[in-house]
């Protein structure tokens, strides 16, 4: 048998079971060709949560899948990407601006 070779078909699902669509709900939604988009998508809204300590990857990883989708529009992704760009950005600057106002606060105490 070659390893190279395509490997056989699956077996047809039971009867009664209709095999899954090959473009189904969720591959519309889900960006799965864009692994950054994606993942700057999950990383910007627990940016929420953490900060910057997830904002700046996904701004960097939001950028990253901007491209991809732009470059391979078949990979999809540019919304997820968006989310990334802009939750990651506003939480970086937020965090920036509370650190920069704690510091502030603490050099006019002494």
């Amino acid at each position: 048998m070659d390893p190279i070779a395509t490997p056989p078909s699956a077996s047809p699902p039971p009867r009664g079971i209709a095999p899954a669509p090959s473009s189904g709900v969720a591959e519309v939604f889900i960006p799965y060709k864009n692994g950054p988009a994606l993942t700057a998508y999950y990383l910007g809204i627990f940016s929420l949560i953490c900060g910057a300590l997830l904002g700046i990857p996904a701004l960097i990883l939001g950028i990253k899948g901007l491209k991809i989708a732009k470059e391979r529009p078949e990979a999809k992704g540019g919304a997820h990407a968006w989310t990334g760009v802009i939750l990651g950005s506003l939480t970086t600057l937020v965090s920036l601006v509370v650190v920069a106002a704690v510091l502030i606060a603490m050099a006019s105490n002494r």
